[in-house]
């Protein structure tokens, strides 16, 4: 564990018990409807391979679905998982700021058990919230394994699931395959396109190079976080931090530009996942487009003021537009040059949308394919 002046900057175990503590109950469920939930997704999670496959004309090189775990988790189990990811994420961060002779007496005073705390208690909020999602830079754990050969394992998250089915009112065979579709997606492009997940990787290590950050400041914004989740502010106090995420923290000049190509791949992969579930949907789905509508409207409604509020502090509005304009930008792409002419999209990092082209579909067309003609 990275530490300054013999204090750990985050006590990650701490953080895991914190947030196993603190997370929600998932739904109301016998053990034996909770064993059949678990077996439907992972029959589900095998055949949307076939369905994502046909529908997209990606096929993996060199890693098979079938060397990427699928993993059916209940919420402590995505805890474990993106705990592990975030601490091997973050090391380059934290070792570069346990050099910064500022940080050594704010986290001797703070401690890294109360960063612990505090950044459990973010998971907790996040844990009951999230279906599913592919890791990518998985790190293999002794009760969660990643693939054998580096690549990432695939999370579905079963009682979250069953809340989000039970809450919307839809046929749960039908949303759960749904689920299942979008997650596949996701582990068919890093098996599709073989450098995409070095590429990524190489962004976010150059985002994490370029930080510079004092400790005081990433622990207050953990901490004004973890305030706002426990309601420690008053409701109708505004401050800066209301219009910031978590992410403006470790913004300089360079990041901005290395933020910017990130956020049009996520906004590329998350769109392609979200157009590819409704594309395989009539086909498979029965009950796609009432799933959809009402999934929509769930997104946009929120779960209330404080859940608002944590999404903004945690960057998950931004999230959300990702989604939005991603799906946008491929449905755009694919109506005016097919499918075969989307996947130029995955040649090589220079034919990736920036984050312009996401918004004017025309502008990556036109430098993709009509340079390329002419």
């Amino acid at each position: 564990m990275t530490s300054i002046g013999g204090a750990e900057m985050v006590d990650w175990n701490l953080a895991v018990a914190t947030a196993t503590r603190l997370v929600r109950p998932g739904p109301d469920i016998s053990r034996e409807e909770a064993r059949a939930v678990v077996a439907e997704l992972r029959r589900h999670a095998k055949a949307s391979e076939e369905h994502v496959r046909l529908f997209t004309r990606m096929i993996p090189e060199g890693t098979e679905p079938e060397d990427t775990p699928v993993l059916v988790v209940d919420r402590p189990g995505w805890i474990k998982a993106n705990v592990a990811g975030f601490r091997e994420l973050l090391r380059p961060l934290l070792t570069k700021m346990e050099s910064r002779r500022s940080g050594g007496a704010v986290l001797g005073a703070v401690g890294g058990k109360v960063t612990g705390v505090e950044l459990g208690m973010l998971l907790s909020f996040l844990a009951s919230r999230v279906l599913g999602q592919y890791e990518t830079f998985a790190p293999a754990t002794r009760d969660l394994p990643a693939s054998a050969n580096g690549g990432g394992r695939l999370l579905l998250v079963a009682p979250n699931i069953v809340h989000v089915e039970r809450e919307l009112d839809v046929d749960p065979h039908d949303f759960r395959l749904w689920v299942a579709l979008h997650e596949e997606t996701h582990r068919t492009q890093f098996t599709g396109v073989p450098w995409l997940r070095d590429h990524l990787q190489g962004e976010i290590q150059t985002f994490l190079d370029e930080t510079d950050v004092d400790p005081m400041t990433f622990v207050e914004r953990l901490r004004e976080a973890a305030q706002s989740l426990s309601g420690g502010r008053p409701e109708g106090e505004q401050g800066e931090s209301d219009s910031r995420s978590l992410v403006d923290i470790v913004q300089t000049p360079a990041q901005r530009e290395v933020l910017g190509r990130l956020t049009a791949v996520m906004s590329l992969l998350e769109g392609h996942a979200d157009y590819v579930m409704d594309g395989v949907g009539p086909d498979v789905v029965g009950s796609v487009s009432e799933i959809r509508e009402k999934f929509q409207q769930r997104r946009a409604q929120g779960a209330g003021r404080l859940d608002q509020a944590l999404r903004k502090l945690l960057g998950l509005d931004a999230k959300l537009r990702q989604y939005k304009d991603g799906e946008k930008f491929v449905r755009s792409v694919v109506d005016e040059v097919g499918m075969d002419g989307f996947n130029r999209v995955w040649t090589s990092p220079n034919t990736l949308p920036t984050k312009a082209e996401i918004a004017k579909p025309a502008d990556w067309v036109a430098r993709v394919h009509r340079k390329a003609e002419s």
